[in-house]
């Protein structure tokens, strides 16, 4: 049977076509060789149950190992109700899991002591007599642990695991070599509800936890061997290395946009295809952002339900503002944690793909407080010979409605949003024969650049807020410097001007030899 890109589950050698995650391993190993317990708290569909797996695998070829992986999701709430009901349900776990790894005399002393009633101070003891009868260093796995973390008998279970711990170290108990959890949060982030009547508290049942800094983002260099076994296993020509690099471009790394792109050419886009080539990946990138997928619905969903992560991407994106990295301050934290900020020394979104999103969700959003706008953006009217675009009438036609609008609604909107609003103007006039890509310039006069393709051309137009003179002659060059870069002769540019008296006027500029037309809104 062939090999797949996969996207859901754990990914298996022998199934899926996979990124070399060699180091990760190594670096993890290392953390499990030193007795640490730890929480690999990632972003969904980031890559965390592959990690589980290939762990328990290595651990598992070494003769002083024993690991087991376990996870509480889909057993039932019933499980989560008493001592006695989650005692069973645990050591019940332990004991599949244990008969899953060829060891049957450990799985039915297991199933034995899960039929015994018993509370978490039996259970306590149920580890320390089944670690001993292992003669291993016995290493437990347990992945989706936030399904149970707003749940009072997990959290304590997490003090006996902390409390064993502890006194292990002194040799006044004997429990698990290592420990570790898998989920989208750090189980010291966690809200508690004790009770109904009560507000959530944080807990902190897992302070004895080292920190995982491992890199999961995957790199070219990893990416680089499953496209090798891809081109291998089908027989498909590609620059391996530069399909790396153009995929590393877009997501940043993130695994499941990775292999999302590169499931899209093999079964959608590119079937039975002799080669792959860097246009291909731009094109099943332009792809991917009109779809829907529970990822993204993830991304929106996370926006939508906290005000101040959405106002602080909107300010990033739409309104250009420096920001600072500081994991520090919760908001940034929930942003890295739902994989929509990235970790660098200044603020950004995590990947390409991701600006996208919020991008087209954001102008979406404005395009239904636009009313009239349907009016400007028939696309006939802006179409030239050979499917050419007429940019300069676009331009012209988007400052009249702004001047339009900007007798009628809200001053304070129109200047907020004015990016957005260009960017929900020029979305029906692409109308799926032509795509949009953004890129944000980190400059004083908060840049957007976007690269427009409209059938076989390509266009290029920089919006940017007025900051005078000096500044406006500082940013053409800057922009001709960016057109030749893209092998374009000639660029757009929206200024929005922000003063109290509005020149609505247009302009051709000069950036030494690229010409530039302007329009201020």
């Amino acid at each position: 049977m062939a090999k797949e890109f996969n996207i859901t589950g754990t990914c298996i050698p022998n199934l899926h076509y996979m990124a070399d995650i060699t180091n990760k391993i190594r670096e993890t190993l290392v953390l499990i060789e030193k007795k640490k317990y730890f929480i690999i708290n990632r972003p969904r569909q980031y890559g965390k149950t592959t990690m589980l797996s290939t762990l328990r695998q290595a651990l598992n070829s070494q003769d002083n190992y024993l690991a087991l992986g376990i996870s509480f999701e889909g057993i039932g709430d019933e499980v989560f109700q008493k001592e006695e009901s989650f005692t069973k349900g645990f050591l019940e776990l332990l004991a599949r899991e244990a008969a899953y790894s060829d060891q049957p005399e450990l799985a039915g002393w297991l199933e034995t002591q899960a039929r015994t009633p018993s509370n978490f101070q039996g259970l306590s003891k149920s580890i320390s007599e089944f670690v001993e009868k292992t003669g291993k260093w016995v290493v437990l796995l347990i992945d989706e642990v936030d399904k149970s973390s707003n749940n009072q008998l997990f959290i304590s279970f997490l003090g006996m695991l902390r409390n064993k711990y502890l006194g292990a170290l002194d040799n006044r108990d004997i429990t698990f070599y290592s420990i570790v959890l898998a989920g989208v949060h750090d189980v010291k982030t966690l809200k508690l509800k004790l009770r109904p009547d009560e507000e959530s508290k944080y807990n902190s049942p897992w302070n004895i936890a080292a920190d995982f800094k491992v890199d999961m983002n995957l790199y070219p260099a990893e990416i680089v061997p499953m496209l090798e076994d891809y081109s291998r296993e089908r027989g498909v020509r590609l620059d391996t290395r530069a399909i790396a690099e153009r995929l590393f471009y877009y997501t940043s790394g993130y695994p499941f946009l990775v292999s999302k792109i590169c499931k899209m050419l093999d079964e959608d886009l590119l079937p039975g295809a002799a080669e792959w080539t860097l246009p291909d990946i731009d094109m099943a990138v332009q792809q991917l952002v009109k779809e829907s997928n529970t990822n993204f619905d993830s991304l929106i969903k996370n926006l939508e339900n906290n005000s101040d992560l959405y106002k602080m991407v909107f300010n990033l994106l739409i309104e250009g503002q420096r920001v600072p990295f500081n994991i520090h301050l919760p908001v940034i934290n929930l942003g890295v944690l739902y994989g929509i900020f990235g970790k660098n020394g200044q603020l950004s979104i995590h990947n390409r793909v991701y600006q996208e999103i919020i991008y087209n969700y954001m102008s979406l959003k404005t395009q239904t407080q636009l009313p009239g706008v349907d009016n400007y953006t028939f696309t006939n009217q802006y179409v030239l010979p050979g499917n050419a675009l007429n940019m300069p009438k676009l331009l012209l036609k988007f400052q009249a409605f702004m001047k339009e609008q900007y007798s009628k609604k809200d001053r304070d909107f129109l200047e907020r949003q004015g990016r957005l609003v260009f960017l929900a103007f020029l979305k029906p006039i692409l109308n799926g024969a032509g795509y949009d890509f953004k890129e944000p310039q980190i400059s004083e006069e908060k840049r957007l650049d976007i690269i427009i393709t409209f059938y076989q051309h390509k266009y290029l137009v920089e919006l940017k807020i007025w900051r005078g003179p000096a500044a406006h002659q500082e940013g053409l060059l800057q922009l001709g410097d960016y057109l030749e870069r893209q092998q374009l002769p000639e660029g757009f540019l929206i200024i929005f001007d922000h003063s109290e008296i509005k020149e609505w006027k247009q302009e051709q500029c000069a950036a030494g030899e690229k010409s530039i037309f302007a329009v201020w809104a």
